[in-house]
């Protein structure tokens, strides 16, 4: 998803606040959602030079990486990664859309391939709990009390562990501190 062709314009931070508002966004998901922009800030800003990311995208669709949560706490549907998608489509947001939909399973990753603006928001996404910027081993530990309904589930959350600890050497890569550096403080 590396610099899309923007199809559409990108909604101003502002404009994100709205949406989230529209969506009646719980304040906890909305304070999560703004911590995780807050890291994929951090992350951006200290990349190299030479690296092609586009900063509003990713701010954008970290504000908006977790639109469907609300609705779906009331609705007991599944995978709202994909139910945001499709309202971010409905939107006409469809950069924000892909970013929504990878938050959770991030498809053909390619460790050796350039860096792309929904690696980072996948990335941040797993530092957040709550509002609060934790160690992965902590944010894996959260998930799987909070979502390991059962032994498999838990046990593919903690699998997923190595996947994150693959994106955080990919993204680190293409910085010019290490990533603890670059949260400190947040």
């Amino acid at each position: 998803m590396r610099n899309i062709e923007k199809k559409c314009s990108l909604p101003t931070e502002e404009k994100c606040l709205e949406i989230m508002q529209k969506y009646e966004m719980l304040p906890n998901i909305r304070e999560h959602s703004i911590q995780v922009r807050n890291v994929s800030a951090a992350l951006v800003d200290h990349l190299r030079d030479d690296v092609l990311i586009d900063r509003d995208l990713v701010l954008c669709g970290a504000l908006l990486h977790d639109i469907a949560k609300t609705r779906t706490i009331a609705t007991r549907e599944l995978r709202h990664d994909l139910i945001g998608g499709e309202m971010l489509r409905e939107l006409n947001l469809e950069p924000l859309a892909v970013i929504c939909e990878s938050h959770v399973f991030l498809e053909n990753f390619q460790i050796d391939g350039p860096l792309e603006e929904r690696e980072i928001v996948f990335y941040a996404d797993k530092r957040v709990k709550h509002d609060v910027v934790v160690s992965l081993d902590e944010r894996v530990d959260d998930l799987a009390k909070r979502y390991g309904k059962n032994d498999k589930i838990k046990e593919m959350i903690r699998k997923n562990k190595t996947f994150v600890l693959r994106i955080e050497k990919k993204i680190e890569r293409f910085m010019t501190i290490k990533i603890d550096e670059a949260l400190t403080g947040l």
